[in-house]
């Protein structure tokens, strides 16, 4: 039977929590995040955005954490895929808003964390995809 390995089964259900993690802060407490990266919480606008990203985190996680224990499939391939690009593109957002600054360095570390998580999930995939290759 063709399973998850334990390397993308453990970096899925990791990613999962720190989604469900970060869905909370946005939405309980936006201003702790923003304040990290050097932006005014105004309760408006950054409230609102934040609020509405909470949900988009949490199905990120629903999608991570369902797809845990799936084989190599091209289902799983579209999840990994889509995850990887989000992470890059807000990884390339952070570094961009930095800088023309917009945020001040606070963002770097959820920009490295972003770049690690989509790297990591390409190797683990992609090492997944030579083995099966291999057999």
């Amino acid at each position: 039977m063709n399973t998850a390995s334990r390397a993308f089964r453990y970096l899925a259900i990791v990613s999962a929590l720190l989604f469900f993690a970060l869905a909370a802060i946005w939405l309980f407490a936006p201003a702790t995040l923003l304040a990290n990266w050097g932006v005014v919480f105004d309760g408006g606008t950054t409230g609102l955005v934040g609020r509405r990203a909470a949900p988009l985190y949490v199905g990120i996680g629903v999608a991570l954490l369902l797809a845990r224990n799936a084989p190599p499939s091209p289902g799983r391939t579209a999840v990994v895929a889509g995850f990887v690009t989000t992470c890059l593109l807000l990884a390339l957002l952070g570094l961009g808003e930095w800088a023309v600054g917009h945020v001040e360095s606070g963002i770097l570390p959820a920009v490295l964390v972003e770049v690690a998580l989509g790297l990591a999930f390409w190797f683990v995939v992609g090492a997944e995809g030579g083995a099966k290759a291999q057999r």
